[in-house]
């Protein structure tokens, strides 16, 4: 997949209630009514948005076994802006054309300095290669997420039905059916039909 044939929207819209992006048993993805967004386009097609608002991600990232629980849920407050790419469908029934006191309630001065937020958030994702997978996502691929982090690098969530990858700054977790791996600075543990494998560093 050419990712350069993804574009960013020059429409800049808002949530107009409260939306749940993305939700399964391992996590859920929420934002807030008045979060900004901005398409971004595949052949004149929504893919994706760049949204920025008062969002809440939700991760069971935690491996059960017999000696108990291994890691922590990630509980994260989401503030800045952060990319979704995946089935849009239903997001774009509660999204409106944002007005200028939108822009302010967010805290830019006007729409061109969000719109500059999001383009340099875009250019991260797609132009320095830090994405998963080479296809275009839609209903049947699930979805990616990328969220900022303190070191202006990229968090990324991908997720389909009841697979979850999820990279952040000193841990891997990937969940599958039957199987988990979660790797930390210390140690990589695996769980496999029941049964666990631990790696200390």
């Amino acid at each position: 997949m050419n990712w350069q044939k993804y574009q960013l929207d020059n429409t800049v819209l808002k949530a107009t209630e409260a939306l749940t992006l993305w939700k399964t048993e391992r996590g859920v993805m929420e934002v807030g009514e008045d979060t900004l967004a901005i398409p971004i386009k595949l052949d004149d097609q929504r893919k994706g948005y760049i949204f920025h608002g008062h969002g809440k991600l939700l991760l069971d990232t935690i491996v059960e076994t017999e000696e108990g629980a291994v890691g922590r849920p990630v509980e994260k407050e989401v503030n800045e802006p952060f990319l979704m790419l995946g089935d849009t469908e239903k997001i774009q029934q509660h999204l409106t054309t944002a007005s200028k006191e939108d822009f302010t309630k967010i805290g830019y001065e006007n729409q061109q300095e969000f719109v500059a937020e999001a383009e340099d958030l875009y250019d991260q994702f797609f132009e320095r290669g830090r994405t998963c997978g080479r296809q275009s996502f839609g209903e049947d691929h699930g979805s990616v997420f990328a969220f900022q982090n303190k070191d202006s690098k990229l968090d990324v969530l991908v997720v389909k039905g009841s697979k979850m990858v999820y990279k952040a700054k000193g841990m891997v977790f990937v969940s599958s059916e039957n199987k988990v791996v979660l790797k930390s600075l210390s140690e990589v543990v695996l769980s496999r039909n029941g049964k666990l494998f631990v790696i200390r560093k």
